[in-house]
């Protein structure tokens, strides 16, 4: 058994890990793990509490994978509901779909009978004002400090938010069954244009498991992931026999070879293979992710690889 994640995912560690001691599936467990994350309000890169759009809207895209059948669920700018993991689930076992976006997802999520609430909470929504009137002109603004709607497009380039642009939880599990899993969750890129998707809920491009050859899920500058198909990269060159670490560093140098300034290529990534191996790795220094493999008495956080072009 093996249970990777972004650092973040720390919170759903135990609760995953329980069902997978217990004999319970990878996709359990991954999705218990991501519901946690979604619930925590002190995470503003994921489901309640996230940060907002450039409306002070908070939009969540998330995926999940069965790596057996790879079967997939996903949803796009949901609003109103922290559970994107759950409903991307149900999507996956109840509709003919793989990704539902906007008021459809909102419209699926209220038939499955999950709790409607606004999900920007006082700290995300001081930190948006605060963020907002620090990049935008007057002339962007409206008495209340919201962006004026005619000043949306325009808006989207000055306000973005290097330090808040990358956010997301990952989580890879492989049970006693050899079944992986993942699943991917994320409120997305703070002050983005309404409507915006990045690669959290693109199967290939942030999250993508066959449970013959392994797993992988992204978090950070999700234009690029969905551009180079950076998951999927991963899973395709570990079928054709490369060592993971080695289809890791292929896939993040093809993200740099899309971007002519390097400090522009914001990534990282989780990922394990079919036989019990596992790494982490990141663009930026100082960035950590927790795991637990069978034999551990608790999960450990370790520092990942770091790469540079």
């Amino acid at each position: 058994m093996l249970l990777i994640a972004s650092a973040n995912g720390d919170v759903g560690m135990d609760a995953a890990w329980e069902i997978l001691a217990a004999g319970g599936s990878a996709l359990d467990a991954v999705e218990a793990a991501t519901r946690l994350v979604e619930d925590n309000p002190a995470d503003h890169t994921v489901g309640y509490g996230g940060y907002p759009n450039l409306l002070g809207e908070v939009e969540l895209d998330a995926s999940i994978m069965d790596g057996d059948t790879r079967r997939a669920g996903a949803v796009a700018a949901l609003r109103g509901y922290r559970a994107a993991i759950t409903v991307a689930r149900k999507v996956m076992e109840e509709l003919p779909h793989v990704l539902l976006a906007g008021e459809g997802a909102a419209r699926f999520a209220a038939e499955l009978g999950l709790q409607r609430e606004n999900l920007l909470t006082p700290e995300a929504e001081a930190v948006y004002r605060d963020g907002l009137a620090g990049r935008l002109p007057k002339m962007f603004r409206d008495s209340r400090g919201s962006v004026v709607d005619a000043m949306l497009r325009r808006a989207a380039a000055i306000t973005a938010d290097p330090e808040r642009a990358a956010g997301t939880v990952n989580v890879i599990a492989q049970d006693a069954a050899g079944r992986i899993a993942s699943a991917v969750s994320t409120s997305g890129w703070a002050w983005k244009y309404p409507g915006r998707v990045g690669d959290s809920p693109i199967i290939g491009a942030g999250n993508y498991a066959d449970s013959r050859y392994g797993a992988a899920a992204c978090t950070g500058w999700g234009e690029l992931a969905l551009r180079g198909a950076t998951a999927r990269t991963v899973v395709l060159l570990l079928s054709r026999g490369v060592a993971l670490e080695d289809a890791c560093r292929v896939a993040f140098s093809d993200l740099f070879d899309l971007e002519t300034n390097s400090a522009r290529v914001i990534m990282s990534m989780v990922a394990l293979d079919a036989n019990g191996g596992f790494c982490a790795l990141s663009t930026a220094p100082d960035r950590e992710y927790v795991y637990r493999r069978a034999g551990m008495r608790a999960y450990e956080r370790a520092p990942r690889l770091v790469v540079t072009g």
